[in-house]
């Protein structure tokens, strides 16, 4: 198996980057569509027409549906055809994010992603995931490539909610944990290649950043002040958790997610909740130290990730065991685990996590 390493063409971080933004994307194009969120467009536009001030280049915003679903795709796609758009450009969190990539790539376009809140490693990964209209997973859309550029504007996402910065770090939490996983069981990473000695450093450096600065940085951000425990752990939600997923790989802590994406109770729960919380689960899989567990399990609490099913939304555990099926259906990356998984098996360490959540939270 050939080992392989990516990553976005560039990356850009600070206070105020989008100010410079035509300046760090005009090699890309002359014309730019910009899917946005509501609270994206709000946020960036201001500073995005600011820097292509003078520049003569056409831009253009567009508000998405919600969620990065196939009709919504199909939408944005039109609209890019309809105005002879040269680059594709995305503000706002994951489904933004993956609403573009996927219009960019089959539109044949480069794309530039420029999230406005900190929510999921999505923004540097060469994959989207995509969703039925009616909301359920659908499936991963894997790319040959990365996104183009990648500007993360500090300023903007500290003045989000603080929970978009929280489940960010959960979805963080389970890079490094995943790609040890997949760098024991020789598995292939999401680029479809060997696990690097270089991708597994970055998933280590993650996990570091995480447990140095991620209270600091929960803190700072809930009285909207950028600190450098801020930047650290926008780099770490950002860069090195998606680089370091999308060339590491995943195991049980997304497969989690999949799963409870079933169960309407959830729908509220946002993604890097339920991967912290699966997190703990894969460790119980694996049948960690304890010390270990508590380690992860002491970081949640102290940002205010969950670490029980009540925390995510679960109260009858008797419909665990239909994520649990849903999280190991063929093709999850579940499969990559040492010896395998069944859905008896999940449902067991699920519920195991559980119990050991309430009792470390003394319930």
């Amino acid at each position: 198996m050939l080992k392989l390493m990516r990553a976005p063409s560039k990356y850009v971080q600070g206070q105020d980057a989008l100010l410079k933004l035509h300046e760090n994307i005009k090699d890309l194009g002359n014309s730019f569509l910009f899917i946005c969120s509501k609270s994206g467009k709000k946020a960036a536009q201001p500073k995005i027409e600011k820097s292509f001030e003078g520049t003569g280049a056409k831009i253009m915003f567009e508000v998405f549906g919600g969620i990065s679903s196939k009709g919504e795709i199909a939408r944005m796609r039109q609209i890019a055809k309809d105005n002879n758009i040269e680059v594709i450009c995305a503000i706002g969190g994951g489904s933004a994010v993956d609403t573009a990539k996927a219009t960019a790539y089959y539109e044949k376009l480069p794309v530039v992603i420029i999230p406005s809140v900190c929510a999921t490693d999505a923004p540097c990964t060469g994959l989207s995931v995509i969703y039925n209209d009616d909301g359920t997973f659908n499936s991963y859309l894997f790319y040959p490539k990365n996104p183009d550029a990648v500007v993360v504007d500090t300023s903007i996402i500290v003045k989000a909610p603080v929970r978009f910065l929280i489940s960010g770090m959960g979805d963080a939490l389970g890079t490094y944990f995943e790609a040890r996983m997949c760098y024991k069981t020789n598995s292939l990473s999401l680029e479809n290649g060997g696990v690097t000695k270089s991708a597994m450093a970055l998933c280590e450096l993650c996990y570091e950043t995480l447990l140095e600065d991620g209270y600091k940085a929960k803190k700072s951000a809930e009285i909207g002040v950028i600190t450098p425990a801020v930047e650290s752990i926008i780099e770490a939600n950002t860069y090195l958790s998606g680089v370091g997923a999308d060339n590491g790989g995943l195991a049980t802590a997304h497969s989690v997610y999949n799963g409870f994406t079933a169960l309407e109770e959830c729908e509220k729960t946002m993604h890097g909740e339920i991967v912290a919380f699966g997190t703990v689960i894969q460790l119980v899989l694996e049948n960690a130290p304890m010390d270990e567990i508590e380690e992860v399990m002491d970081f949640c609490v102290s940002v205010g990730l969950p670490i029980t099913l009540e925390e995510i939304g679960v109260k009858d555990k008797k419909r665990v065991i239909i994520a649990a099926e849903k999280a190991c259906a063929p093709g999850e990356s579940i499969h990559n685990m040492l010896g395998d998984v069944t859905a008896q098996q999940l449902n067991s360490a699920i519920l195991a996590a559980d119990a050991m959540g309430m009792e470390f939270l003394g319930k």
